[in-house]
């Protein structure tokens, strides 16, 4: 139907059209004409075809086609969403912050589908009844996006393990930031991520390979010549102390679990069945060496305090 353009609203908080694209997509409704009405809800609140709406307004126009939905509250924003999605100048901050909120409200939804990422939930989860139609918030995000369930898994990880000042960092910088180093930044501990990505938007390093951290102990050094410097102070104590080794091995043991998790990701638990017995025994193999040397450690330190006593 159509609807008068003054009697349309916006949601308070709803992001802007891009001037750019409102003037292209202007010049070819002007040729073409509205191939696709916006869509309202019964209260005549905008939820999908923002630019469409700039565009008729630049041309004058007083009225336009709706589409007039049922959709209301979480529904209603939900849509909104993923209209958003298809914007190209989202930042990556920006698509990460619309990818967690549409997380939310699909699994408000769409509780069935909210399994807590334990490995029975993975199981339930493949093993779902063929008459279930739902879809999992990934898979159905996936689907919109028209990209792998792994690609969305790494943008969720990223938006949700990056912390509110590295967010910043990015938002401000004159550069753009890939979502390959972004991801990279969301897997370094908090103070780690902030001074990489100070050093990223400044041009200090060309990606987040680049960063070397340097610790010993609880300080963490930003660079190599940082430690080196420290190491050199002649007024310095370089004995080894228990707090020193303890930080030192439980980090690398968080290093471990940190990195470790990825080869329970979906995506590779799906390869085992293909790989073969001689490529098993060499995973054994391997695999004994860290046991072997983790245990060989404890056992060390245990003779050592049956020495004492």
């Amino acid at each position: 139907m159509l609807i008068p353009i003054n009697g349309i609203k916006l949601n308070p908080g709803r992001r802007g059209a891009e001037p750019e694209d409102v003037e292209t997509l202007a010049k070819s409704i002007a040729e073409l004409g509205l191939l696709n009405p916006i869509t309202i809800d019964q209260e005549n609140t905008l939820i999908a075809g923002r630019h469409r709406l700039e565009a008729a307004k630049l041309l004058g126009w007083t009225e336009i086609e709706c589409t007039v939905t049922d959709l209301q509250g979480l529904q209603a924003e939900l849509a909104e969403i993923d209209e958003n999605f298809v914007r190209k100048n989202l930042s990556i901050i920006d698509f990460g912050n619309l990818l967690l909120r549409r997380k939310e409200i699909y699994e408000t939804l769409h509780p069935e589908t909210k399994h807590g990422g334990d490995r029975k939930s993975e199981e339930i989860k493949r093993t779902k009844c063929p008459l279930d139609s739902t879809k999992s918030f990934i898979d159905d995000t996936a689907e919109k996006l028209g990209v792998s369930p792994r690609t969305v898994r790494r943008e969720v990880e990223t938006a949700k393990n990056l912390t509110s000042p590295t967010k910043e960092i990015i938002r401000a910088a004159d550069t753009s930031i890939t979502k390959k180093d972004a991801l990279k930044l969301s897997r370094l501990e908090p103070e780690q991520q902030e001074d990489a990505a100070t050093q990223l938007v400044a041009g200090e390093i060309n990606s987040v390979d680049e960063y070397k951290p340097y610790s010993a102990g609880s300080k963490v050094y930003a660079t190599f010549e940082e430690s080196v410097a420290d190491l050199k102070n002649p007024d310095k104590d370089g004995t080894c102390t228990p707090d020193m080794f303890l930080i030192a091995l439980d980090g690398l043991i968080d290093n471990f679990h940190r990195d470790f998790a990825w080869y329970g990701d979906p995506e590779c638990v799906a390869v085992f069945p293909q790989i073969s017995q001689e490529q098993f025994e060499f995973v054994k193999k391997r695999v004994a060496t860290v046991t072997t040397a983790l245990e060989g450690l404890v056992a060390e330190m245990e003779r050592s305090k049956q020495y004492e006593a």
